[in-house]
């Protein structure tokens, strides 16, 4: 038998909080004098590449020359999304009124929405359609197929190796080995808690029967909630050209996901315990330890995508989901001031009937 293969891009994990703050203005110093010699390079013919090739980012801050580019890239744009400055971004799509006089905070994101729960209205949003790549947040979608389509107490034996998948991509694991038999409700935690690749590469297969099966259920559930700037290519989220989202796309997913119950418990949970001689799993939301009334959602990081984020809170009754795509230092600190500002700046945009009070 020959051995498995998991050939998916390497995703180095999360930098640190300590890493971005110190490091990340020198690595954008280096990136800027990398994308100035290649844009010399370009201009002089020193590059060989064909007048009508299309810059692409290489996934370490520098840029290789390509035919074609993905649907976030700007082609002909020397740097990658993740490092787009902040006057590039285009004005607030909405104008929300703050009750308090207060605009919205400042954050590094590329993209961001803030929506109120109840009847998805958007009260504040910038580059809210824009396609962006969404790191592991395309584990949102992985999760709400295998919730329609499986049962939590079904059995699933396993026949991936966590520890292989890790080693040949470098990406975060549930831990599962071949020989074993969990549940769906195990998989969905090891999923969504510790951002399991494996986990996604196994429910995808139980589930759909092999994973190019598994990725058009998901497109199709997309195209189901009309989500116009979404188009999946892998069920865990590795950097993939064909992956895109938007941040108005990933809120109405998180508000999906907040109305499956099961799948609820799961994203508000710190810790859970498989059935398994293993450890327990741990969530990687840091959000949940000190942003009081969260309710999940989930985390995201590659390389191309930056630090990605679905959040929702509730207090005083009223829940708020925020996303934010592309952030660039600390994406904590970016969902919390957003979700400070949708509670204490603005006021209810859903009536006790769950309908928009901004729409006839």
């Amino acid at each position: 038998m020959s051995k498995r293969r998991y050939t998916y891009t390497p995703r180095r994990r999360t930098p640190s909080r300590e890493f971005s703050l110190h490091l990340a203005p020198f690595l954008a110093i280096g990136g800027l004098a990398a994308a100035i010699v290649v844009v010399l390079l370009a201009t002089s013919g020193g590059s060989g590449a064909a007048p009508d090739a299309r810059a692409q980012n290489s996934g370490n801050g520098l840029a290789v020359l390509s035919a074609s580019c993905a649907p976030w890239q700007r082609c002909g744009a020397t740097t990658s999304p993740t490092q787009t400055p902040r006057e590039d971004l285009a004005a607030p799509e909405t104008s929300p009124t703050a009750v308090d006089g207060a605009g919205p905070p400042a954050i590094t994101g590329i993209a961001a929405v803030v929506m109120e729960e109840s009847c998805a209205e958007v009260l504040y949003s910038t580059n809210q359609d824009t396609p962006r790549p969404p790191a592991s947040l395309t584990k949102i979608m992985t999760a709400l197929v295998a919730d329609e389509r499986a049962g939590l107490d079904e059995l699933v034996p396993i026949d991936v190796s966590g520890a292989e998948f890790s080693l040949e991509t470098d990406s975060t694991i549930m831990g599962l080995e071949p020989g074993q038999t969990l549940t769906m409700r195990d998989l969905l935690y090891g999923l969504l808690l510790p951002s399991g690749n494996d986990a996604a590469i196994q429910i995808a297969e139980h589930v759909g029967g092999d994973v190019p099966s598994f990725v058009a259920m998901m497109n199709q559930k997309a195209h189901d909630l009309g989500l116009e700037n979404t188009h999946f290519a892998n069920p865990h989220g590795l950097d993939d050209e064909a992956l895109y989202t938007s941040a108005y796309d990933m809120a109405i997913m998180g508000r999906e996901l907040l109305r499956r119950p099961a799948l609820a418990e799961i994203v508000g949970t710190q810790a859970y315990q498989p059935t398994w001689d293993g450890p327990a799993v741990g969530n990687l939301n840091q959000l949940l330890s000190f942003y009081p009334g969260t309710l999940g959602v989930k985390t995201g990081y590659t390389p191309l995508a930056g630090q990605t984020i679905v959040a929702a809170a509730e207090q005083g009754g009223r829940t708020i989901i925020v996303s934010v795509l592309g952030s660039h230092w600390d994406i904590y600190k970016d969902v919390s001031e957003l979700l400070n500002w949708g509670f204490r700046s603005t006021e209810p945009a859903c009536g006790s009937n769950g309908l928009s009070l901004a729409r006839p």
